[in-house]
């Protein structure tokens, strides 16, 4: 009988990140979880537009540099909160629903790495309207089928 426990792959943390606490602290979160382990953050930031249907074509141009600039500014924020932390991180801007996106990314990875785990990490809201209509994490815990880590 052989009690060595097979290798356990590399472990990719893709979070949630828009800047907020709740997406700080996911961050923070995913930092200590891949202490001591092989792996990479993958910080997300997911560009929405709740309603394109309804805005012009200049506004979703407007938009899209809008959302350019926020992701270099949130690039830039998660640089400095990883600084002296921890280096194997890379950012990913994507745009759409933001729980479809981030099963999105964590899909691609998983697809690109089958042998590796892969766990999306996001802060829970603190926003009262979220008890009601739910929030990002309430609609992750009910469709990923990646581990969910559900930052307070």
């Amino acid at each position: 009988m052989n009690a060595t426990a097979p290798p356990a792959g590399d472990l990719y943390l893709v979070v949630g990140y828009d800047g907020s606490p709740p997406a700080t602290r996911a961050l923070d979160a995913a930092i200590r979880l891949l202490y001591g382990r092989a792996g990479t953050i993958v910080v997300v930031y997911v560009a929405h537009l709740p309603s394109i249907d309804s805005l012009s074509p200049g506004a979703v141009e407007e938009m899209e540099a809008t959302f350019d600039d926020i992701a270099q500014e949130l690039r830039t924020s998660a640089s400095e909160q990883l600084r002296d932390r921890e280096e194997r991180w890379r950012f990913e801007r994507r745009e759409g629903p933001i729980a479809e996106e981030l099963i999105a990314a964590a899909t691609d990875i998983h697809d690109a790495h089958p042998g590796d785990n892969v766990v999306i990490a996001v802060g829970s809201s603190s926003h009262a309207m979220h008890r009601v209509v739910g929030s990002v994490a309430v609609s992750l815990a009910r469709r990923s089928a990646v581990p969910l880590v559900v930052v307070p």
